[in-house]
C-alpha cells in the first residue's frame, strides 16, 4: 500500500512539473526558488539560490513573470528591482516571523535618538522597512556592506544574531534591532555538542542567523551559498549542518558522495514550506497572489537594494 502511495505520488509529480512546463512558456515566465524550499520546488526551478542571488537574478531577467518560490519579503524584493514585472508567489501565508519584528515607527524612533548613524537592513525584512533603509544587505554580502558605509554608527534590523556576527568585524558602533529567525535560533550548544559527540569526523558549518554561543562551535560559518561552497570544495567528508534543511538539497546535488547531518530535526522553516508543485501551479494559471508594492515604498526601497547590488 505504502509503495502504491508512492508510485501514485510520483506520478503526481510528473504531472504537475509538465504542466509547469508549459505554463512558464506560455507566460514566459521563470521560477526563483529559495534554497530552503522543498526539494520538488526546487527541482523546477529556474534558479536556485539565497536571498542575495535571487534579488541578482530578479533584477536580470527577461522573463515577464517572475514566480518566486520563498517568503513574501522575496517577492516584494523581485517586485522593487523589476517593477515591469509581474511578480506572483505559490502561497501569500508564507511570511517571516523575523521580518514581522521590526516595525516602521519603531526604527523612526530609532532613527531620530541616533541622527547621525547609517541604517542597514537585512533583507530579510518588509518593503516598508526598506524604505526607511540606507542600505539593505544579505547574509552573504553583509560584512562587506556594512564597511563600505560611510558612518561611524549602524543602526542594524532585524536579527541581532547575524548583526553580533557581523559587529566583530567592524570597529563601527552596531545599534542593534531584537528580533531573530525563529528557525535558527532554535539550535543550541547542546543540540551541536551531541551531534559532534556522535559524529567526531564530522565539521560543524553554520549559518550566522543561529546564537552566537552556537556560532563560535562553527568550524566553518557562512550564508547559505557560502555553505554550500565551502562543504563542495573541502576535503571533509562528513559534516554537521547548522541551517535550514531545505539546503540538504543543494548539498546533496553538488556533493553526493558526503554525508550531512542536520544538527538539530527542528532546522525547518515552515514558512518556507508551504509552497508545493500543486500551489506552483494554480499561482501560474490564476496569476495570483500578485505582489503589490506601493510606488512610493517603492521607489524607497529599491534605493537600498540598488545599493546593496552595487556592493562589491
Amino acid at each position: 500500500m505504502e509503495l502504491l502511495a508512492l508510485e501514485r505520488k510520483a506520478e503526481q509529480n510528473r504531472e504537475l512539473k509538465q504542466r509547469i512546463a508549459e505554463l512558464k512558456k506560455d507566460r514566459n515566465a521563470i521560477i526563483l526558488a529559495h534554497y530552503y524550499q522543498r526539494d520538488e520546488v526546487q527541482e523546477v526551478a529556474d534558479f536556485r539560490g539565497d536571498s542575495f542571488l535571487l534579488a541578482q537574478k530578479a533584477a536580470q531577467t527577461d522573463a515577464e513573470v517572475i514566480v518566486f518560490c520563498g517568503v513574501h519579503f522575496m517577492g516584494e524584493s523581485a517586485k522593487i528591482l523589476a517593477p515591469d514585472k509581474t511578480v506572483i508567489i505559490p502561497d501569500e501565508r508564507a511570511g517571516c516571523p523575523m521580518a514581522d519584528m521590526v516595525n516602521v515607527e519603531g526604527l523612526k524612533a530609532l532613527k531620530r535618538q541616533h541622527p547621525n548613524a547609517a541604517v542597514v537592513t537585512y533583507i530579510n525584512s518588509s518593503a516598508e522597512i526598506k524604505a526607511e533603509t540606507d542600505i539593505c544587505c544579505t547574509s552573504a554580502n553583509a560584512v562587506k556592506v556594512i564597511q563600505s558605509v560611510d558612518a561611524d554608527e549602524i543602526i542594524w534590523v532585524p536579527d541581532k544574531n547575524l548583526g553580533d556576527y557581523v559587529s566583530k568585524f567592524t570597529d563601527k558602533k552596531m545599534i542593534i534591532w531584537e528580533g531573530y529567525c525563529n528557525t535558527h535560533d532554535m539550535l543550541t550548544v547542546k543540540d551541536v555538542i551531541e551531534m559532534k559527540a556522535k559524529h567526531p569526523n564530522a565539521q560543524f558549518v553554520v549559518h550566522p542567523e543561529c546564537r552566537p554561543e552556537v556560532v563560535q562551535l562553527g568550524d566553518f560559518v557562512g550564508s547559505t551559498t557560502a555553505i554550500i561552497k565551502y562543504c563542495k570544495e573541502s576535503d571533509c567528508q562528513e559534516f554537521i549542518v547548522g541551517t535550514e534543511d531545505g539546503t540538504g538539497y543543494q548539498l546533496r546535488m553538488d556533493s553526493p558522495n558526503k554525508t550531512f547531518h542536520f544538527a538539530t530535526k527542528f532546522l525547518v522553516c515552515p514558512n518556507m514550506k508551504v509552497n508545493n508543485l500543486k500551489k506552483i501551479v494554480r499561482c501560474m494559471e490564476t496569476m495570483q497572489p500578485q505582489i503589490y508594492v506601493p510606488p512610493q515604498v517603492a521607489e524607497q526601497a529599491r534605493l537600498s537594494l540598488e545599493r546593496m547590488l552595487q556592493v562589491k
